[in-house]
């Protein structure tokens, strides 16, 4: 018999919910009125869950975590909202309602409550730090000091954008090259274990006149053939080993140093944590946040741990009493130019419009590079591909023809 969920109204007024078993809704609903109480709701429920609410869950498993692009659109109408003179808890009630992902509604929601409980906006969205970051955080805090709330949403909304803006690009520059590369790989593995193995009866008996790298490709073939999951073992286990070994300090660290020194992609990679570094801090000098906490959020959120290094380094020296370039003319992951330009910045009391005009420069050179890089990347993994192929059909067409001489 199947269960339903009520929630009924009873003679004093007060709401009861629990459940009801009953062949039909009908059924259900007439067991409740037979008991004085007025029905309000009757849900289906599936294994133990009201069938609704279940809905509800798996709406909410597919919608996935919220994203950096739900918390742009949350921004932009709310800057537009507070700018239109809508209070706060007002507008974080409109949003919610408009929103369509579940968890995200949920997140705003509880901003509301938090509002509404007294804490400040900052403080609630505080709370949520894997998706209002310490620049946001820092940011809205010193808007609420300013009384600037609405135009520092824009600001914010403004770098959330650009960010993602800068990571489609770079990930977009990404996908051309790891597409050929799975082919090539694809087409490797395809020759090497149906291909070859069909000419292993026909040069069976004349390897004395079988070119090395015939030979070395059919003793290849004939290892991945017979014993492939050797292979696929030891891919997985290096595969593994380098992700384990990217996670810890080190090797993060490592890695991070390869991408700077790329001989085709280390200037993109350069002008991506410059432009992402200096815009970061002017937008954050420019909101009013204290010169520390700049260069401590600037540092978290540089995306290589040199250049994280380099701002912790300027934290110390600014700690110290020392000025922002005194460690910055030292190293070599900011062009002195940029250094003396900052130099001047701090020197003419204008540090976040300098930073802004410098963060402007290296976009732009951002998005050259990304482009240069592809267009370079194109044909090297072509080449690449057709020497790997290519290096295959000859290492079979060459005994072919030496055993058609051996015949005539």
């Amino acid at each position: 018999m199947p269960n339903y969920r009520y929630q009924v109204r009873a003679g004093n007024g007060q709401t009861q919910i629990g459940v009801v078993a009953a062949d039909s809704v009908t059924t259900a609903a007439q067991i409740l009125r037979n008991q004085g109480v007025h029905v309000l709701s009757l849900t289906p429920m599936v294994g133990g869950m009201a069938q609704g609410a279940l809905v509800a869950k798996l709406r909410e498993l597919n919608a996935g975590k919220p994203k950096q692009k739900h918390v742009l659109d949350f921004t932009s109408q709310l800057a537009v909202m507070i700018r239109a003179g809508i209070n706060l808890r007002a507008s974080l009630d409109g949003i919610a309602e408009q929103t369509e992902h579940v968890q995200f509604k949920k997140i705003i929601a509880g901003l509301k409550t938090d509002v509404e409980s007294g804490k400040q906006f900052s403080e609630a969205i505080g709370r949520h730090p894997k998706l209002f970051g310490p620049l946001y955080v820092n940011m809205v805090r010193a808007s609420e000091m300013s009384g600037s709330f609405s135009k520092m949403l824009d600001r914010v909304a403004s770098y959330i954008a650009q960010q993602l803006e800068t990571r489609k690009m770079v990930v977009g520059a990404s996908i051309y090259p790891a597409i050929i590369g799975t082919m090539a790989i694809g087409v490797t593995i395809f020759l090497l274990t149906f291909v070859l193995p069909k000419f292993a009866g026909v040069f069976q008996g004349k390897e004395d006149i079988l070119p090395w790298a015939t030979k070395f490709l059919m003793n290849l073939s004939d290892f991945m053939v017979h014993f492939w999951y050797y292979v696929v073992g030891a891919m997985v286990g290096v595969v593994g080993l380098i992700y384990a070994f990217m996670k810890t300090e080190l090797g993060g660290f490592w890695f991070d140093k390869i991408k700077l020194s790329l001989p085709v992609a280390k200037t993109m990679f350069r002008s991506l944590y410059i432009s992402r570094s200096l815009h970061t801090m002017g937008q954050l000098i420019n909101a009013g946040v204290p010169m520390l906490d700049t260069l401590a959020i600037t540092g978290d959120i540089a995306g290589n741990r040199l250049y994280r290094t380099m701002w912790r380094s300027v934290y110390s020296s600014v700690k110290q009493g020392k000025k922002i370039t005194t460690p910055l003319l030292k190293t070599r992951l900011l062009p002195r130019a940029v250094s003396q330009m900052i130099a001047a910045g701090e020197e003419s009391g204008k540090l976040g419009e300098v930073l802004d005009e410098i963060s402007v420069f290296y976009s732009k050179q951002l998005k050259d590079q990304i482009k240069a890089v592809t267009s370079m990347i194109e044909p090297i993994m072509i080449i690449m591909m057709g020497t790997v192929v290519g290096f295959i059909a000859m290492a079979i067409i060459l005994p072919i023809f030496k055993m058609s001489q051996v015949v005539k």
